[in-house]
């Protein structure tokens, strides 16, 4: 029977944004690739740290424990192949199981989600992300200045979204820019029952519900909806993921108020926003990715 990814939840996910590896690549930003792989060697029985996606990947990982493979992560790396040896090695060191690898020595891997049927892509590069979402990949560049997840809840895999742009797509947000916030407000009201069209981070959302109703019992999945909307722009929101058939465990409608606070009490493993500022201050409290996606990034 041949080997298929295609009932499993894929995680694509770059060397630097599972583990800590800012040393190295500083030697590698500097055009030194040869000094890169040769430290790579060197280090080879050395582990990486965990990097600031490494939370989310272990737990959701746990989701194999009692022997049924739910979850695949696979390193997508514009690493060297030597270097990737390391990295097979640091995941064994850290209790991690990663069988699968590309890597491209420095020309971008994004092209290889297709054939993984990825469900999410996480990296540092940011152009590697922009291209991953172009083709219709969720996606997101991971800040490596961010802060490591809590270990509060070593049982639940907690992940929080941006709504608009991110779950949805950015049409209401467009109406806001251009318009303003009373036109956004009067356009969601007179709306509430059509149902947002689909944002970048929707199948993820979506995979995360079948992977959580398919589940190891040890383990589950706590979302969150963590959105600059307020009452009565509310209703849409809730309305459309009634439609989708998908249920988030909390909501936070914030009216405008910085989210990081918020984020620093729910705890996520990670948390995907398109705007810069938000993750800039989500980042200060907890792992943060940006979603390069809606009209907040267009160039």
């Amino acid at each position: 029977m041949p080997v298929t990814l295609e009932d499993k939840l894929v995680v694509a996910i770059s060397s630097r944004a599972l583990f800590n590896l800012e040393e190295e690549n500083r030697i590698f930003e500097a055009g030194d690739d040869a000094g890169y792989m040769r430290l790579q060697l060197e280090r080879l029985d050395v582990p990486a740290q965990p990097g600031i996606a490494y939370s989310l990947v272990r737990k959701l990982l746990r989701f194999n424990d009692d022997g049924m493979q739910r979850v695949e992560v696979v390193i997508l790396s514009r690493n060297d192949p030597v270097s990737g040896m390391r990295i097979f090695r640091s995941g064994l060191a850290n209790g991690i199981t990663l069988q699968r690898g590309v890597f491209t020595q420095g020309r971008p891997p994004f092209g290889y989600l297709r054939p993984l049927r990825a469900h999410l892509f996480l990296s540092v590069n940011a152009e590697d992300v922009r291209e991953a979402l172009r083709a219709g990949f969720p996606a997101a560049r991971v800040l490596v200045e961010s802060v490591h997840a809590s270990d509060a809840y070593p049982n639940e895999v907690r992940i929080a979204f941006d709504g608009d742009a991110v779950l949805f797509s950015d049409e209401a947000e467009r109406i806001f820019q251009a318009e303003g916030l009373d036109a956004f407000q009067q356009h969601e009201s007179s709306h509430a029952e059509m149902p947002l069209p689909e944002g970048p981070f929707k199948p993820l959302l979506a995979a995360l519900h079948r992977l959580q109703l398919a589940s190891n019992p040890a383990m589950r999945i706590r979302t969150a909806l963590v959105t600059a909307r307020s009452a009565p722009a509310h209703e849409r929101a809730i309305r459309t993921l009634m439609k989708w058939n998908i249920k988030v465990d909390e909501a936070m409608f914030l009216g405008g108020l910085p989210k990081g606070e918020f984020l620093r009490e729910f705890e996520p493993d990670f948390f995907f926003d398109d705007q810069t500022g938000h993750v800039d201050a989500a980042a200060r409290h907890v792992p943060a990715g940006h979603v390069a996606s809606g009209i907040s990034n267009e160039r």
